[in-house]
């Protein structure tokens, strides 16, 4: 990783991340029900649950509106949900949360994965993307995840931010 890299990680309080082909692998199940349930991966779980335990803000920035998605969630202690945006409707939401919270854009992680993403990526965010991410998504990311979407992405952010700021293992080993 690069030094200035690591020095943007430093800044980072926020993490915003989209959900379908980030926090899942973007495959849908379609139920009769007309409900559509997604897979998530665990270990990134506990990166977002631990990262809400550590005093950073998290949120959720996504077009999908599902209760499974949002109970999923709410159950990490995530309490900044903005799902069932428009498509483009992304950046007027992510300007909004940021002035409301007070933050920077400089501040932000935002990891997304497809062109819904794109505006929100082209602030001054460290614009983070899965490995399997749409081509313009990752011509523009200043940090490319190994990890594919729903397969440890949102861990991997999550760990990389920490470390540069000294904080991953800081619980195990202040006890």
């Amino acid at each position: 990783m690069s030094s200035a890299l690591e020095e943007r990680f430093k800044q980072i309080t926020t993490f915003i991340f989209d959900v379908d082909g980030v926090m899942t692998d973007g495959s849908v199940i379609a139920l009769e029900s007309g409900e559509q349930p997604r897979i998530f991966n665990v270990r990134d779980g506990y990166g977002i649950n631990r990262a809400v335990r550590l005093g950073y803000n998290v949120a959720i920035l996504s077009a999908q509106n599902q209760v499974g998605v949002r109970k999923r969630l709410e159950y990490l202690g995530v309490k900044d949900i903005f799902i069932g945006t428009t498509p483009d409707g992304k950046l007027p939401i992510f300007k909004k949360y940021l002035q409301e919270r007070g933050l920077t854009e400089n501040e932000i992680i935002f990891m997304g994965d497809d062109l819904p993403d794109y505006e929100v990526m082209k602030t001054a965010v460290l614009g983070a993307c899965p490995a399997d991410s749409d081509q313009e998504i990752l011509a523009i990311a200043d940090y490319v995840s190994p990890a594919k979407g729903g397969y440890g992405a949102v861990r991997d952010v999550i760990e990389q931010v920490m470390r540069a700021q000294g904080k991953w293992m800081s619980w195990f080993e202040s006890k």
